[in-house]
């Protein structure tokens, strides 16, 4: 028995792929929509070999609302949307902002504007940690105030939390929860999925393991003078998979009534920091691979140290981030072995 059909966009992504299996396993069907720009389709065999379910997928852009009408029109029923559809690489917002603000907004518009057309009730939104800015103390609460984005990423999360909470107060019949996350890393431990950005990754472990492969010379830390025990910043790495659980949890929440709010908001993170320089020693440790790296001048947009108090999420949605450091970065490398072993990477 289903417990219910969600829409997941951005669904062959990263955390999208990774979410889709676990509301697969959690007992829903899941429609995929994703216009490949940062993915490719074969994600979705990678998903069916985990769950030995097939997601319907449609490929397609979310800022063109006539396909999303189409999506809806051939999948009644859809009662969740879980967002993940937007650009996402700090530095690169940084140089194309307009890219940025017109596709991560117009999406959500879109999905808003036809949530009541078609009858869906819960919204989870994929925002950040970058919408508190650099934080005044950590780790940080959900209380703590929202400050001036250090990026145009992390300013369209901003303004599309604003949107969510302006829609729900509208009285428009739907429940959204934010989650905001910390830094998702890994891969899934069957290395049937994992993170795979087209071209050079924006992201800190793809590069990091593709490093450790030789496909890159070197690794870049961004800054070593930052105000930090070894100077560089110090993140919240939480494992992708334990990250993903929090997205079926908050669907759960809301689709099964279990809250009277309408909109509500959980950061999702280990509760602990660590530094890029420790992040890379903890690969070496349990992988025993080397990574080459160097040390270079600050990047913008970098804020310098943050990290989750992720009591809320623990005790309110129940959910706890499970997974060691040494794991996660072990299910990292074990996905880049396998790229090789296909002959992607």
């Amino acid at each position: 028995m289903s417990k219910g059909k969600i829409l997941v966009t951005g669904g062959t992504g990263f955390i999208g792929s990774h979410t889709t299996v676990e509301l697969q396993n959690a007992g829903y069907e899941v429609v995929i929509i994703d216009n490949l720009s940062n993915s490719n389709a074969d994600v979705v065999d990678g998903i069916e070999r985990i769950t030995g379910i097939r997601p319907v997928f449609v490929e397609g852009d979310c800022t063109d609302i006539d396909t999303l009408h189409r999506l809806f029109k051939e999948n009644p029923g859809i009662t969740g949307i879980i967002n993940f559809a937007a650009s996402k690489a700090v530095g690169e917002s940084v140089q194309k902002p307009i890219l940025y603000y017109r596709n991560n907004l117009n999406i959500l518009l879109n999905l808003l504007d036809l949530m009541p057309v078609y009858g869906v009730k819960g919204f989870v939104f994929s925002s950040s940690c970058t919408v508190y800015g650099e934080p005044d103390q950590n780790p940080i609460t959900e209380a703590a105030p929202t400050k001036k984005a250090t990026s145009p990423y992390g300013a369209t999360k901003q303004i599309c939390e604003g949107i969510i909470a302006d829609v729900v107060r509208s009285g428009s019949p739907i429940k959204a929860i934010l989650l905001r996350y910390f830094n998702p890393i890994g891969a899934h431990p069957t290395a049937e999925i994992g993170e795979l950005p087209n071209g050079v990754p924006q992201n800190l472990v793809p590069f990091l393991t593709q490093t450790a492969m030789g496909i890159r010379k070197e690794l870049s830390v961004f800054g070593n003078d930052y105000n930090t025990p070894d100077g560089s910043c110090i993140r919240d790495f939480i494992n992708v998979v334990d990250l993903a659980k929090a997205h079926v949890a908050a669907l759960d929440r809301m689709l099964e009534d279990k809250s009277d709010e309408a909109l509500e908001v959980f950061n999702i993170g280990t509760g602990e920091g660590l530094s890029v320089l420790q992040l890379i020693d903890a690969f070496q440790r349990a992988t025993g691979v080397e990574v080459p790296h160097k040390i270079v001048g600050r990047r913008e947009g970098d804020i310098e140290q943050i990290w989750a108090d992720p009591k809320r999420a623990n005790e309110v949605l129940g959910w706890h981030a499970e997974t060691s450091i040494e794991d996660t970065m072990r299910s990292a490398w074990k996905w880049q072995q396998r790229l090789r072993e296909r002959g992607i990477m």
